[in-house]
């Protein structure tokens, strides 16, 4: 059936006209493909793909058969993956630990991908699901190759529900158990109108729900939401083996947005590589000291940006939080050094932390 809808699809103009029926037809789509991920029946996991949660980031390497992501691993954590020139020489998810910056990231280098992973071809569907558990999609690219391996693999990770580089639409959808559909927008839509709303939800049997859309929300955005079952996770490319082509293709493809370009048997752009990295992961750093003394500038945690006081807490011990009086923040997030601040108060980059217990 999804092959049925993506050629009717195919076979329809895109214009203002056809808008409506494409946007319908995106929505069946959404829900098969939802389905597809997510089977009904519980079935045996695949081996080498349950892989436990460690360090304090998660980087998955995605990417086709043979582009080096066997080799990176090796390269910068001390894991021994197996790298060969045959293709599909990694078969199950292997784990490696490096640390940079104070970071512990967990890198996990994926088996090949192949077209029409999403659909189960070649593992794929293992591949990418695995993939919706990282902090950071790494997705390592042959800068020898077509341009087009870019979009292949960004299309396989958006069929399974993968949104690389973008956020959650400002959307407040919410099923309800009466009261029919409430639809309000708190500004213009270019796209979205209130017959396709009632349409789609009556498409996936939903007649009570509250949407609220307080933004201009494509019509792709809006099934999104609906789905709920999508990720939004940041993406790094990695275009490997820049020493096998011109210096002007590598400035060219250098300018693009959130890429990098390196060469990994020759150790090339390799400090770059790393600390493009940690800026895609969006860590913070956050010095903590004891009353009457110095930071430690040493140690230090490492928390997900947009962290309270309260995950500073329980990144030192979660106990701290039965006997926690209030918090005295000196940096950028105190208007005046130091605060007196909560367990809601958000912490910035480099801030420094002492914790006043009852």
């Amino acid at each position: 059936r999804i092959a049925e809808i993506e050629r009717e699809m195919n076979r329809t103009q895109k214009n203002k006209a056809t808008e409506y029926h494409l946007g319908l037809l995106k929505g069946k789509l959404a829900k098969l493909r939802a389905e597809l991920i997510e089977p009904k029946s519980s079935g045996p996991k695949g081996d080498g793909f349950d892989v436990k949660r460690s360090g304090d980031a998660r980087v998955a390497l995605i990417g086709f058969p043979s582009v080096g992501k066997s080799t990176l691993l090796s390269t910068i954590t001390e894991t021994e993956a197996a790298v060969s020139n045959i293709d599909f020489t990694t078969l199950q998810a292997t784990p490696g630990r490096w640390e940079h910056r104070g970071a512990v990231i967990q890198m996990l280098d994926l088996p090949g991908i192949i077209e029409g992973a999403a659909q189960g071809v070649g593992r794929g569907r293992q591949v990418v699901s695995t993939a919706r558990t990282a902090d950071l999609i790494l997705m390592m690219l042959d800068a020898t190759k077509s341009h087009m391996q870019r979009a292949l693999l960004e299309r396989e990770l958006e069929a399974v529900g993968i949104r690389l580089n973008q956020r959650p639409p400002n959307v407040y959808f919410k099923v309800k158990t009466g009261g029919g559909i409430s639809y309000t927008a708190t500004c213009k839509q270019s796209q979205l109108t209130e017959k396709f709303v009632y349409t789609l939800l009556h498409q996936y049997r939903i007649f009570n729900a509250e949407v609220l859309v307080r933004e201009d929300v494509t019509l792709d955005g809006f099934i999104d939401v609906v789905v709920g079952n999508r990720s939004y996770i940041p993406c790094l490319y990695a275009y490997n083996k820049i020493d096998a082509i011109t210096i002007e293709e590598v400035d060219r493809i250098a300018r693009e947005d959130h890429t990098v370009v390196v060469s990994i048997e020759r150790g090339l752009n390799m400090d770059a590589f790393k600390d493009a990295v940690w800026r895609a992961l969006d860590l913070l750093h956050v010095y903590t000291k004891r009353h009457a003394e110095r930071p430690d500038f040493n140690g230090g945690l490492i928390l997900r940006t947009g962290a309270t006081v309260e995950d500073a807490c329980r990144a030192i011990h979660k106990s701290l939080l039965d006997t926690f009086k209030y918090a005295l923040v000196w940096g950028r997030s105190a208007k005046h050094n130091p605060q007196r601040v909560g367990l809601a108060h958000a912490l910035c980059n480099e801030d420094v932390i002492e914790i006043v217990r009852k």
